[in-house]
């Protein structure tokens, strides 16, 4: 009886979501040029512009939310939000627990970023945000992991001594160190990820169905690539 009371539940949940007026898009808006928050207060960047695209083409109602990036998915799954647009890359660990469109991304190369060539980014100490693959991966790599909430903390954590490098996508890295003559590229490049999709509730599958064909069509038609390489976030399909 308990599961079908659970079952029906999701059922209902679905379809409310299916045929609700507005759909809530979280970001973290902490992520440039992926997402970010503008002069304006206003969410900005390249997912705010591919999430009104899509919206427009699924001919869905759209709000934006902003949401720490280390409960991001739980606040999805609680529905404080319908979909995470937050350069969130597709892995088999976060597919078990929501569900992902296809990529609307390549998977964009990791990169370190540290203050001197000599970094020993196997066996040193290496900094990344909290949640991300990149902490997944340093945490295997034989390298000290530090984590920290936000990507703003990993790279203060390299410049005060904290970390000896920082492992995040390249696309995020490459502005900092292009600006900050203290800072450099280290280490080989790390291709991790299966590109970045929209993550939706596993109930959700008609809301998915119909992202997924948006997002086909802005491939289909060329679109994707050229709001791509505009924010210059990741390699073009």
């Amino acid at each position: 009886m308990k599961r079908l009371i659970l079952t029906a539940a999701a059922l209902a949940l679905s379809a409310g979501i299916a045929s609700a007026q507005t759909v809530r898009l979280g970001t973290e808006g902490a992520y440039a040029p992926w997402n970010f928050i503008n002069d304006a207060g206003e969410v900005d960047g390249f997912e705010r512009e591919l999430g009104d695209e899509l919206c427009k083409r699924a001919e869905l109602t759209c709000e934006w939310v902003t949401n720490d990036w280390d409960s991001i998915i739980p606040n999805l799954v609680s529905g404080n939000y319908d979909v995470i647009i937050a350069g969130m890359s597709i892995t088999d660990e976060r597919d078990e627990v929501i569900d992902f469109t296809q990529n609307y991304t390549p998977p964009d190369p990791s990169a370190y970023l540290g203050m001197s060539d000599d970094v020993d980014v196997t066996g040193g100490v290496v900094a990344a945000q909290t949640g991300t693959i990149q902490a997944g991966y340093i945490a295997e790599s034989g390298a000290t992991l530090v984590e920290f909430a936000t990507p703003e903390e990993t790279i203060a954590a390299v410049k005060n001594g904290e970390a000896d490098a920082v492992l995040a996508d390249k696309s995020f890295l490459a502005p900092i160190a292009e600006e900050d003559a203290d800072l450099r590229f280290v280490g080989e490049d790390v291709p991790l990820g299966g590109g970045v999709g929209l993550g939706v509730r596993e109930s959700d599958g008609e809301l998915r169905e119909k992202l997924d064909a948006a997002i086909q069509s802005m491939k289909d038609d060329g679109s994707l690539n050229e709001m791509i390489s505009k924010w210059e976030v990741s390699s073009t399909f």
